[in-house]
């Protein structure tokens, strides 16, 4: 079993050893990496920038003038494999105030040998290349340790007996001798240079308001442009938002239409369904009451014109009998009086009533 050991980007992770004696190592940086128990070992090295301050105390120069010299370095491990390999090699193990002592001694070392071929001149008035040599010189070096220069810079340079004041003293003089010669000699030229200036200054303003004006025409004639188009493009815009908006709308409607027309649909439906119940209630309710109401009345009117017609029928049917009765009774009358005549004239003329004089009077 092993563990999984991460390190930050600021870190090397190292992890050497392994199964069968292996010697093979692995360099990690701002990652992770997995080690076995027992069988490999877990170390860290910074890479962080590290400030170093080098100083030399009363070095002598080609001249023989004591200086002292301090400056500032910062330099850091380099993350190249076989650089990082060197630097875990040279520092694995030691502490960043160690690995800060050793950078420092051999920066010093380098620092006192250029300051034993330079002048007082060339350390004082040119630090910054005095700093390149050093930092040219020294990069070997601390390289095959696996540290880079990241920057030297020079502080400061002093001595303890006055040659630089001396020296400064000497070239403030020369320089203010160099100044008055200069004043006077540029108050000379200045009388002709500002004639000149002031017409050069006249031409260069003409030009540079004609310039200003024809940029000035240009740029309103580009905004005007640029106004025109953008109007067009804000009504372009405005025109396509209006017409995507009545469609919309449009589509709003039509489903709202549509919403309606279900809705009247089943109120249709629900109003139909009511007609059907309200129809069925009247009909259970009135109609049905009425038409029985109805058909009574009819049979009753019915009854009442039959019985007025059999009433009828039965009274001409009496008058009618009653008419045949008086009929036959005064046609009975009428034969019985002729059959009387007849019998009263046969009497009286036979002295006897006949036979067929008897059968009539018997009808």
């Amino acid at each position: 079993m092993g563990n999984c050991h991460t390190v930050g980007p600021n870190e090397a992770l190292v992890v050497s050893g392994g199964c069968c004696g292996s010697d093979q190592k692995t360099y990690t940086v701002g990652g992770w990496a997995w080690a076995w128990w027992l069988l490999t070992d877990i170390q860290k090295i910074t890479l962080e920038i590290m400030t170093l301050q080098p100083k030399c105390e009363d070095v002598e120069t080609a001249e023989g003038v004591a200086l002292t010299v301090t400056g500032v370095a910062q330099v850091k491990v380099m993350t190249d494999k076989e650089l990082l390999s060197l630097a875990c090699e040279q520092f694995l193990g030691k502490s960043v105030i160690e690995i800060k002592g050793v950078v420092l001694q051999t920066l010093e070392g380098h620092l006192r040998s250029i300051l034993g071929t330079l002048t007082v001149e060339q350390i004082y008035q040119d630090r910054d290349q005095f700093a390149s040599l050093v930092r040219e010189v020294a990069a070997p070096d601390v390289g095959r340790m696996g540290i880079e220069i990241l920057s030297f810079t020079i502080k400061d340079v002093y001595d303890k007996v006055d040659y630089l004041s001396s020296l400064g003293k000497t070239q403030t003089a020369a320089v203010q001798r160099d100044a008055d010669i200069g004043v006077a000699e540029a108050e000379r030229d200045a009388g002709i240079r500002e004639a000149e200036c002031k017409k050069e200054m006249m031409d260069v303003k003409f030009l540079a308001d004609t310039k200003m004006a024809d940029s000035k025409r240009e740029l309103e004639m580009q905004k005007a442009s640029f106004n025109q188009e953008v109007n067009a493009k804000k009504a372009e815009a405005q025109l396509a938002y209006e017409l995507q908006a009545a469609k919309e709308q449009q589509k709003i409607r039509l489903e709202e239409i549509e919403i309606e027309v279900v809705q009247r649909k089943k109120q249709i439906t629900i109003e139909e369904k009511e007609i059907v119940r309200t129809d069925k209630e009247l009909i259970a309710t009135v109609k049905r009451p009425a038409e029985a109401e109805a058909y009574k009345m009819q049979q009753l009117a019915e009854g009442q014109k039959v019985k007025k017609v059999l009433t009828a029928q039965a009274e001409a049917e009496k008058i009618k009998r009653i008419g045949e009765a008086e009929a036959a009774s005064i046609e009975a009358v009428g034969k019985a009086e002729t059959v009387y005549s007849m019998i009263s004239q046969q009497t009286s003329s036979e002295g006897g009533i006949c036979t067929y004089c008897l059968w009539q009077v018997s009808r």
